[in-house]
């Protein structure tokens, strides 16, 4: 009998600390841990509206969306080239290739879509 017991409170552990391991949050995987960092009167609130650097190299007005080169945003984005969309068609107008841009991204939306820019002098 005692044999019997054994493999099933074994067996029960294992199911019960699978379900839990399930339920974790796993959305951090492959990215280091990094602890918040919280305002203080030493350490001010970043601004939500902070600005990168990017060059543009391509508008495309049919999709709606500029895709820039870009160093690391303030927002923690990596260097990359992507396609964003903009908050205003109008802007792919003001746009050509080549051009240098600061330029704000929407936090709401993964900053997939530009909310501001100006051109760099």
């Amino acid at each position: 009998m005692k044999a019997l017991v054994l493999p099933a409170v074994a067996a029960l552990v294992f199911v019960a600390s699978g379900a839990a391991f399930a339920q974790m949050d796993h959305s951090m995987h492959g990215a280091a841990m990094v602890k918040p960092v919280t305002a203080t009167a030493a350490t001010p609130k970043a601004d939500a509206t902070a600005m990168g650097e990017g060059e543009v190299k391509k508008v495309n007005k049919a999709r709606g969306t500029v895709t820039l080169t870009h160093g690391a945003l303030p927002n923690g984005m990596p260097p990359m080239t992507m396609a964003y969309k903009v908050k205003e068609a109008s802007w792919l107008d003001q746009l050509q290739a080549g051009q240098k841009i600061r330029f704000a991204t929407d936090p709401a939306d993964g900053g997939m879509t530009v909310t501001r820019f100006e051109l760099v002098k």
